[in-house]
């Protein structure tokens, strides 16, 4: 609360999926209102607590309109999305996205809807939104298309309800998104716990990516706001696969 350095800048990474079944996103970033309306964030106290946490940069072409465009796509051809959790820089395109289903832990509704949510980084009046369509996950992992293509998976820790998404198709290096699980993945993979929230939760959940890479030989992990993610992406669309 009293620094008076930031990092340096790190990304808002939304993944996007091609599916026969429609678009899937993982995640929809962060809502440009927040650098061009004074009113989007809480006042007071919370409002001092978000003012200190982090400052965006958000053009006029960062929306999530905006790049799915630039990537050939209207934000109409997204049928699924699956939220890592429901923190402001991760909810940011919902109020886009009332034509898809959007797959939540219900533990992290839960939590985004308790008395102290506004003081946990929940920003009620842009998550719950008039006309989504809410699929909440109240346990164990979910094959989004019964295909064994897309496996939602909770990696708790971050927050109660965090979410992590398995994608595999043959052919392809899988690909595992994490969202807050790390802001490091070079960390991650050396077992150490770079994120913020329950340390033992986001152990557990270290341990379990560990156990994935192992099942899955190849795998590339790829975090919410890791630097190296467009990289590692990059050269895992491009590259072989590894077989085992």
């Amino acid at each position: 609360m009293t620094s008076r350095r930031w990092t340096q800048p790190r990304p808002i990474n939304v993944y996007v999926v091609e599916h026969e079944a429609g678009l899937v996103l993982f995640d929809t970033g962060q809502d440009r209102a927040s650098v061009t309306d004074p009113a989007y964030f809480p006042g007071g106290a919370a409002g001092f607590m978000y003012s200190r946490l982090a400052r965006f940069a958000i053009g006029a072409d960062d929306t999530l309109s905006a790049k799915l465009a630039s990537i050939g796509y209207d934000i109409a051809d997204v049928r699924t999305v699956v939220i890592s959790h429901l923190h402001q820089d991760h909810i940011g395109g919902l109020a886009e996205l009332g034509q898809a289903e959007i797959v939540v832990a219900a533990s992290e509704l839960a939590t985004a809807r308790d008395g102290f949510a506004e003081a946990r980084g929940y920003l009620k009046k842009h998550i719950f939104l008039p006309g989504l369509r809410w699929k909440p996950l109240e346990e164990g992992e979910l094959d989004l298309f019964e295909d064994g293509s897309l496996t939602v998976i909770p990696t708790p820790g971050h927050t109660p309800g965090s979410l992590s998404m398995l994608v595999r198709q043959d052919g392809m290096t899988p690909l595992l998104f994490v969202g807050d699980l790390t802001y490091d993945v070079d960390l991650l993979a050396k077992g150490h716990v770079p994120g913020v929230g329950d340390k033992a939760g986001l152990q557990a959940s270290t341990r379990y990516v560990a156990q994935l890479s192992v099942r899955y030989p190849g795998l590339v992990v790829l975090a919410a706001h890791d630097p190296a993610a467009a990289g590692l992406l990059g050269a895992a669309t491009a590259a072989p696969p590894v077989t085992e």
